[in-house]
């Protein structure tokens, strides 16, 4: 039987937990989605998180490296629950879908893995999202890509409090540090050290709270998916020339290369996003030719050289393989020849003989060799 201290001790936790969740625009129920997760938030309730706002609960200080703070401006319609938006699916295969630096490490991995390590509690929390041993957090980091986001992306975050994970719904913006793993998928925030996972969009109508940064638009969010299977690297743009890198999955940047096989198009944002549909092309205009005058039958092109009237097709050269050679002997070549007049295009077809015929066909006799010596 659980003892009253301990009784007291896991209702104080979710207390605390349920004041985390209202303090980050998040609701403190919700069906349990995560191991070691205390709740989830509302998809309807979502915390706009910019470049270098650690948000609530944070797990670590920030291990970002050189991350831009700009600053953000808070939203009129903050709170109001009117905040319709699409959000596109894609998946984490997609070329383009990170951004980074030619050799430089958008996170500190080591120093990721040494907080989250002299922490046990925060160090077990962390490990039970993450779907490893606590004891196997440095390995797992070590695992994962440091590199930035292109678009603003949702996901589902987790915050820290009294010893557990809670999670919430977050738009990330663009350019902001993650780790992502072999299929593409975002699992840690640099800025704060939270762990992340896919999120959980909701239809129609959400609250976005947190303060909106310049360029945000309710439109252009990103929802990842893993990719179908796990890759050696993932293709990334170069955001200081806007070229394409591949990254070694799991290397900070020391073996970046060109891709051998790089994308048949130019990195854009504007590719993550589906375009609005084209009009149709123009049909090319073509000028007519000279029409033919009227009366005026056009003679059979494969006649004499002569020159047609105007509007008629020029005559048909004839084909130099269809004449036979000054040398001709008649013996069969492989040329081709012309047939004659009402001979068939195509050699008859063989006399078939069916079994039920055998019996009523006749072999003529035989007339033998004549004896020479006959008397």
């Amino acid at each position: 039987m659980r003892s009253p201290r301990r009784f007291r001790r896991a209702a104080l936790a979710a207390l605390t937990a349920g004041a985390l969740l209202a303090a980050a625009g998040c609701g403190d129920g919700g069906d349990r989605t995560t191991k070691g997760t205390t709740g989830t938030a509302e998809a309807e309730d979502v915390l706009l998180q910019p470049l270098a706002e650690p948000g609530p609960g944070p797990f670590t200080k920030s291990t970002a490296r050189a991350t831009p703070s700009p600053s953000a401006t808070r939203s009129p319609r903050e709170g109001d629950g009117s905040g319709t938006r699409t959000v596109h699916r894609v998946s984490g295969a997609v070329p383009g879908l990170y951004g980074g630096e030619r050799s430089k490490a958008s996170c500190d991995v080591e120093q990721q893995a040494r907080l989250l390590t002299a922490d046990q509690d925060k160090g077990r929390a962390f490990a039970e999202v993450a779907g490893v041993e606590a004891v196997q957090i440095p390995g797992y980091l070590r695992s994962l890509t440091p590199v930035v986001l292109s678009a603003d992306t949702q996901v589902t975050s987790h915050g820290y409090s009294a010893g557990s994970a809670t999670a919430f719904q977050a738009v990330l913006q663009a350019g902001t540090a993650v780790l992502a793993d072999s299929r593409g998928l975002p699992r840690v925030r640099c800025a704060c050290g939270n762990p992340l996972e896919r999120p959980v969009v909701a239809k129609g109508q959400v609250t976005h709270r947190g303060e909106r940064w310049a360029g945000f638009d309710p439109e252009r969010i990103l929802a990842i998916d893993p990719g179908v299977r796990p890759v050696t690297g993932l293709v990334i743009v170069d955001t200081a020339d806007n070229t394409w890198i591949e990254r070694t999955v799991g290397d900070g940047g020391g073996r970046d290369r060109a891709p051998e096989d790089p994308p048949p198009f130019e990195p854009n944002g504007d590719l993550l996003f589906p375009s609005p549909a084209r009009p149709s092309d123009p049909v090319p205009e073509t000028t007519p030719g000279p029409a033919e005058p009227e009366g005026t039958k056009c003679p059979d092109p494969s006649g004499g050289p002569a020159e047609p009237p105007p509007g008629c097709p020029p005559p048909m050269e004839p084909d130099p393989r269809s004449e036979a050679p000054d040398d001709f002997d008649g013996m069969p070549t492989d040329e081709p020849w012309e047939l004659e007049e009402g001979e068939p295009d195509v050699a008859p077809p063989p006399t078939q003989v069916f079994p039920d015929d055998l019996e009523e066909f006749e072999e003529p006799e035989d007339p033998g060799v004549p004896d020479l010596f006959a008397g």
